[in-house]
């Protein structure tokens, strides 16, 4: 737990949470997951937090709000000032080492995915644990509109990369990731 969790009362995380919540609602306001149904973007923030919570068993308060925050800078008008003038240095650090630079290619950011996955902080490992178990999750529900079957699996075998470089962060999460995975003839 981070040391400004611990001098945080119940009531406090209560408030940082929902304004974190609240913002991120906000920024994702307009945008919509690629799935047939067309799911409310900011469905994903929230389930990446849950997985946190419910299976992981995170309550670092900085963790969560950065699970909620992940995609802003990346998919919003969001900058990390605004990040860490809003939620503080820990919330933005964390946010900073799972944002993606937009401005280099998609084969480039995923390839520095996988590279950058094992010299993550703790947090950010959790973090990208429970981001790859939502999408994975969300893959086997319904695939992408406009994506073949091989471009399903290729997206299987890249997570699985990321994922092995973030082995050893939380056992519940990599377990149910393995299962998906074999599942999936991923090796």
């Amino acid at each position: 737990m981070s040391d400004d969790a611990l001098n945080v009362s119940i009531d406090e995380v209560v408030v940082q949470l929902i304004k974190c919540i609240d913002f991120a609602a906000v920024k994702h306001q307009k945008q919509r997951r690629k799935d047939p149904e067309k799911t409310p973007y900011i469905n994903h923030p929230i389930g990446v937090a849950k997985i946190l919570t419910e299976e992981a068993n995170i309550r670092d308060l900085a963790i969560i709000q950065a699970a909620l925050l992940h995609d802003t800078v990346e998919d919003t008008d969001t900058n990390f000032e605004e990040i860490e003038a809003e939620f503080g240095s820990a919330v933005c650090q964390l946010v900073k080492e799972v944002t993606d630079d937009k401005s280099l290619p998609k084969a480039e950011r995923k390839r520095l995915q996988i590279e950058h996955a094992s010299g993550s902080s703790p947090g950010a490992k959790l973090i990208k644990l429970a981001d790859k178990l939502y999408n994975l999750r969300d893959l086997e529900r319904a695939s992408p509109e406009g994506w073949s079957p091989e471009r399903v699996q290729e997206y299987f075998g890249w997570a699985q990369k990321v994922v092995n470089g973030l082995k050893g962060s939380n056992k519940n999460m990599e377990a149910s990731l393995d299962k998906i995975f074999k599942k999936h003839c991923v090796s």
